[in-house]
């Protein structure tokens, strides 16, 4: 189907969303979160550093100062 559900004020009122009430828990959570987060842009730079050499690579390649055999 290419219709799209309607989700209005009726129903958002009824959701329930339920989270730690212990304060330290909450801590735990958003450190560990933190921490995928700094994981994931480290990542991100490594991939970005990855495609560059591999830029470099195919451009030495393409203009013959390279051979492969």
């Amino acid at each position: 189907q290419t219709s799209q559900a309607n989700f209005g004020k009726q129903d958002f009122e009824k959701l329930r969303i339920s989270f730690p009430i212990e304060k330290e828990i909450q801590v735990n959570i958003a450190q560990i979160i933190g921490n995928m987060d700094k994981e994931i842009e480290l990542l991100k730079e490594k991939l970005d550093k990855q495609v560059q050499i591999k830029k470099g690579m195919m451009r030495t390649l393409l203009t013959g100062k390279i051979r492969l055999i």
